[in-house]
């Protein structure tokens, strides 16, 4: 026999294999709804022709961690004075924290900014403050800005989950483009079995679910906090 021809053949062989175990993976509810670390793992053996999981579990974690890291620093029930500080300045296209462009002196319930350095950029300053979600109220003389440590009511609390929801539908959106990507992504591959793609599909909708529910369940415990429920 053609030495050849039978290497072909093995070949053949383990693709067809491989293919099967892909099909019973995918069809596998278990595997489907497995962690994120166990699913990675488990996805190795088949997922170059299909999609970078490596790639999509980072944009999926790294979504739900620019969502903490959003609550944590711009939703406090009492304002930081650390937040403020570190409360980001756009001026000239560039980006820079508080403290790099001006003098903080702290006092019992307020802040004052030494802005003598770079006073242009004081209307910057005001801007980023009011919109900051902190319910700050800055007053300006001159060259230094007053920013009154605020009381904590109940309307700045309703006003804080509110935003913390907010930050929740651009974590849901931002979840759902990296499954669309991935989708797309999956539906240029040539030679492909329907079945395998449709199942592909699912796959990586319901990871899109797990994180989803994953977000929510942050945007939950975050508005009983903010709320100041029990």
């Amino acid at each position: 026999m053609n030495l050849s021809f039978l290497r072909n053949c093995i070949i053949e062989l383990k693709l067809i294999s491989k293919h099967v175990r892909c099909l019973h993976f995918l069809g596998s509810s278990r595997n489907v709804l497995m962690s994120s670390t166990n699913t990675c793992t488990n996805l190795y053996d088949f997922s170059p022709k299909l999609y970078n999981v490596e790639r999509m579990m980072s944009q999926f974690d790294g979504a739900i961690e620019r969502y903490k890291d959003e609550m944590v620093k711009n939703l406090a029930v009492r304002t930081r004075v650390g937040a403020v500080e570190e409360l980001t300045i756009t001026f000239e296209d560039e980006e820079h924290n508080l403290e790099e462009l001006v003098d903080i002196n702290r006092k019992p319930n307020m802040v004052l900014l030494n802005a003598s350095a770079f006073p242009q950029i004081i209307p910057n300053i005001l801007e980023a403050l009011s919109k900051s979600n902190m319910n700050l109220n800055p007053q300006q003389d001159g060259t230094t800005i007053y920013i009154p440590l605020p009381k904590v009511t109940k309307e700045h609390r309703e006003s804080l989950a509110k935003t913390a929801k907010q930050y929740f539908v651009k974590c849901k959106n931002i979840i759902c483009d990296i499954r669309n990507e991935h989708i797309r992504d999956l539906k240029k591959k040539e030679g492909l079995p329907k079945d395998l793609t449709f199942k592909a599909e699912s796959y990586v909708s319901a990871l899109q679910k797990q994180y989803v529910n994953k977000a929510e369940e942050l945007l939950k415990a975050k508005q009983k906090e903010l709320l100041g429920e029990s």
